[in-house]
């Protein structure tokens, strides 16, 4: 006598990655740090992880397999989890927002001029620049000096405001392990219309990618030093902005993230310009609201320029 075989379950294969892109959402905290710290690299690309969801969907498609179409919608609820709100049009404006730009202007900027007057018919109430070499500031000053009186620059990143700065001064944020020249944080107290706000701008040192993960310990400790700089002001608002080198997603960036308010609606992926798969040009605040952020059209940086909308508490 014959003894049918249980028929194999179509499409094990693919369900189970759903299911694992799915934990891969979810917990991402959990996957370790070492060696090279490939939690941070997974979660700076996080949100196009969900990419993974269109092949296994079409797989379940053509191959009729209930099984990998039930297991796909675990995958799409954690990114919408994750995610969903920033694809939602941005809160509507109120009477206590400012505006603020961020931008990375290169240091190997063939036009500063072109891109100062680009920044500079944003509407932006304050801009913050970062890799301002020597011979680009001029440039900068000049076009920007008519819309906004008030600037205030230390090493290679800058603040422009139409409200007036006091209280400038450089924030230490250099990592122990350099040992030249490295000034790239600054700290000025704007007196917008609506009271006083800290306003910081940084450039953390770069990641890499290289074959064993990603290279981020002196970003790490930059944004340690930046996030005991936080800890310590002593005005309530704040608008932190700047070229974090990191998403806000990658806990490298927790020392910020943990303090301070992240944008609620829109990707605004910054970086590289020229192809934008990730945001590391970050806008953050406290005692505050970060409405909403969006890019601008494209310098002659490799950064695309991001604005947000920030609504005082």
């Amino acid at each position: 006598m014959d003894i049918a075989r249980p028929r194999p379950v179509r499409g094990r294969v693919p369900a189970a990655l759903a299911v694992l892109t799915a934990g891969l959402l979810a917990f991402h905290r959990a996957v370790p740090n070492t060696p090279g710290r490939m939690g941070s690299l997974l979660e700076s690309f996080l949100p196009w992880l969900g990419l993974a969801v269109v092949p296994l969907f079409l797989y379940g498609l053509v191959r009729r397999s209930p099984v990998v179409l039930v297991a796909v919608l675990l995958p799409v609820a954690g990114w919408t989890r994750s995610f969903g709100d920033l694809l939602l049009p941005a809160d509507p404006a109120g009477p206590r927002d400012l505006v603020v730009v961020q931008h990375n202007v290169s240091d190997e900027n063939p036009d500063p001029a072109d891109t100062a007057r680009a920044l500079a018919g944003s509407g932006a109430d304050l801009i913050a620049l970062e890799e301002l070499v020597p011979d680009a500031l001029p440039a900068y000053e000049r076009v920007l000096a008519a819309r906004y009186p008030h600037h205030v620059v230390r090493g290679t990143v800058g603040l422009w405001s139409r409200h007036p700065l006091n209280g400038a001064r450089t924030v230490d944020i250099k990592p122990a392990r350099l040992t030249e020249p490295w000034s790239r944080g600054l700290r000025a107290v704007a007196a917008t219309p609506h009271g006083e706000v800290a306003v910081y701008v940084a450039h953390l040192p770069s990641v890499r990618i290289v074959p064993r993960g990603m290279t981020s310990a002196g970003r790490d400790e930059s944004a340690a030093l930046l996030g005991r700089a936080m800890a310590d002001e002593p005005l309530d608002r704040v608008i932190l902005m700047g070229d974090l080198n990191g998403t806000v997603d990658d806990r490298g960036l927790a020392p910020l993230t943990s303090r301070l308010e992240v944008p609620r609606r829109g990707f605004a992926f910054s970086f590289p310009a020229w192809l934008p798969l990730v945001r590391i040009d970050q806008v953050m605040a406290r005692s505050a609201t970060v409405r909403g952020i969006d890019t601008l059209p494209a310098t002659g940086s490799d950064h695309l320029p991001v604005r947000a909308r920030i609504a005082l508490d």
